[in-house]
């Protein structure tokens, strides 16, 4: 990776973990989920609101932990907002991928120009547990975190 390119992504990185997108709870979600990465002490919480078309109409995050814990977090929130359930499994779906170093050629150009910063973390095994700790704790509230009845 060419070092002007690995710099933007590491400013990208460093500005979606001081400057999260998204941060704090949301009164009203409808699903839940709570993840830890006992390795590292990361700790996550994902708040969800999803309407009666399953799709994200709105969501937060809480929690703490490392640059790329944070940064990844802030980023999948930005990226999910408005998408239907399915579309969010599919980028979960290439986010994994992504960060295990693995094919991603179910994403979109888009989806993956804009999750590419997190690619390099597949040299680090230690940070993938980290990248994907947010996905996997909202691939958990949507598979079981329901608080409450769907939004209109």
């Amino acid at each position: 990776m060419y070092d002007s390119l690995r710099e933007l992504y590491q400013d990208v990185i460093l500005d979606h973990s001081k400057h999260p997108r998204h941060f704090g709870a949301l009164e009203g979600a409808t699903h839940t989920g709570e993840g830890h990465n006992p390795l590292c002490g990361d700790r996550v919480k994902i708040y969800l609101m999803i309407d009666r078309n399953d799709r994200i109409a709105d969501i937060k995050f809480q929690g703490r932990g490392c640059a790329i814990s944070q940064a990844s977090a802030s980023l999948m929130t930005d990226m999910i907002v408005g998408r239907t359930i399915d579309e969010v499994e599919k980028l979960m779906g290439g986010f994994l991928h992504l960060v295990k170093g693995e094919d991603a050629g179910q994403l979109g150009a888009d989806d993956r120009e804009r999750l590419d910063v997190m690619a390099g973390v597949s040299a680090f095994p230690m940070r993938v547990k980290c990248a994907t700790l947010a996905w996997h704790t909202m691939q958990s509230a949507l598979e079981g975190g329901t608080t409450a009845a769907k939004t209109e």
